[in-house]
């Protein structure tokens, strides 16, 4: 099967794609606005769409620029920053599609269940460790095995996450331990929809893998939006650097076309 995620999209477009034959699921549906669709197909079991905004003559490429939208800046999207110049403004939206709101997952919430978070060598937390498991990494958590502590202090270690279900991620928010100046510094993010296809990294603007750029002390947040947001099952957080050693304390955003 085909996963297909709109990232803009109109109800007459989605008709259209419908009748393209089986086997095509459309996931997610972010933005509702009259363009042309520009199918990019692939091997791959996710195909992603482009669109092309079109107004008085004028065609726009909505890759040249990236918005911020939250629940508190009312309904249009808003410019975040600007990684090309010179694209027109088309109907009042002046930048790339992408998540205008985010929810929390539940980690801090409690709402994601232990058996959702694993991690490297998990097998080997026994003794002390056993209450340092994966499951502790929550935003906020307080006291004793108040974090996901890696035993190993080096780069292939990871922490997953399984949504369930396919979902769009927006947004990752770290944490240091609580009670000790340990904490991630910066990491990477794999991802796939199913557990028998391979990991994929997120990648940057250039084609390399990101590198997300983590905490500086043991209790501030830092949260990294995902433009474009990704779509997966399965969301692993690798860390690259840390400070004293690998301790997380973890949210992840889940993207929403309007506020809940």
């Amino acid at each position: 099967m085909v996963v297909v995620v709109l990232m803009v999209v109109d109800e007459q477009l989605q008709e259209r794609l419908c009748q393209i034959g089986d086997g095509i699921s459309v996931v997610y549906s972010l933005f509702f606005f009259t363009g042309c669709l520009d199918l990019i197909l692939s091997s791959a079991r996710t195909v992603f769409i482009c669109i092309y905004a079109q107004e008085n003559g004028v065609s726009e490429t909505w890759t040249s620029r990236s918005c911020k939208c939250d629940c508190e800046g009312g309904e249009t999207p808003t410019e975040f920053s600007s990684i090309a110049s010179g694209s027109s403004m088309v109907r009042g939206v002046d930048c790339m599609p992408e998540c205008p709101y985010h929810k929390p997952l539940g980690f801090e919430a409690g709402s994601v269940n232990p058996d959702q978070i694993s991690c490297s060598n998990e097998d080997q937390y026994t003794g002390w460790f056993s209450s340092w498991l994966p499951s502790k990494a929550r935003l906020n958590t307080q006291g004793f095995g108040c974090a996901w502590l890696s035993k190993f202090q080096d780069t292939n270690q990871w922490l997953q996450i399984d949504l369930t279900e396919v979902k769009v991620v927006s947004g990752i928010l770290t944490q240091g331990r609580c009670d000790a100046d340990e904490w991630i510094t910066k990491y990477s993010v794999q991802y796939r929809t199913d557990e028998k296809l391979n990991w994929i990294y997120y990648k940057d603007q250039t084609g390399n893998n990101r590198v997300f750029y983590g905490n500086s002390d043991r209790s501030s947040s830092v949260q990294n939006l995902l433009r474009p947001p990704i779509v997966a099952r399965y969301l692993r957080i690798i860390p690259l650097g840390w400070h004293t050693r690998i301790a997380l304390r973890l949210e992840l955003l889940l993207c929403m076309n309007k506020c809940m």
